[in-house]
Order: C-alpha cells, then structure tokens, then sequence
C-alpha cells in the first residue's frame, strides 16, 4: 500500500480549513484516512500551521511520501530540512 502524507478539505464554503492526514494514496482526497497529524488554516494572516513533528518523521522512516503542498507547509514549519525541489521529469524529456 503506497501512503502518502496530504490535505484534506473541511470548513464550508469560501472557508476552507485542512487536516493534514496520512492516506492510502489511491483513496479519494476527503476518503478514508490512516491518521490525522494535524491541521492547516489558511484564513489568518499568519496562517496556521499545527503538526504533529513525531509523528510525521515516523511515517516518513516509514516510506510515505509527502504531497506537494505538506512538503512546503513542513518546510515552512522548519520540520523537514529545506532541500532542492525535484524537477519536473516532463521538462528533460523535451526536445529543443
């Protein structure tokens, strides 16, 4: 089972409110889910960012990957280490 560390939408509408959850990567956005690890809400400037650190470096000893959006979110709350963003494998396949 690949599992993946995301967002998963809560709040009304016009007011969106994240749980950051570890999910099997084939089930849908707001599906079921293994474990919340805290959330996200982009509404206050600043916005807020609660995380469970432990509990995310575990999932990632683990193997689970980090979707695109908790890998910025992790960075910003200085949880993982700030690395070199992976290139897009669409842009070498190119012909110039």
């Amino acid at each position: 089972m690949a599992v993946i560390i995301r967002l998963r939408r809560a709040g009304k509408k016009n007011q969106a409110f994240y749980h950051i959850v570890v999910a099997d990567s084939r089930s849908p956005r707001d599906g079921k889910f293994i474990e919340k690890l805290g959330y996200y809400d982009p509404k206050p400037n600043p916005s807020v960012i609660e995380v469970k650190s432990d509990r995310v470096l575990y999932w990632l000893g683990k193997g689970a990957n980090l979707s695109r959006t908790v890998n910025n979110l992790l960075k910003k709350k200085g949880i993982i280490a700030s690395a070199k963003s992976s290139q897009n494998p669409l842009k070498d396949n190119k012909k110039e």
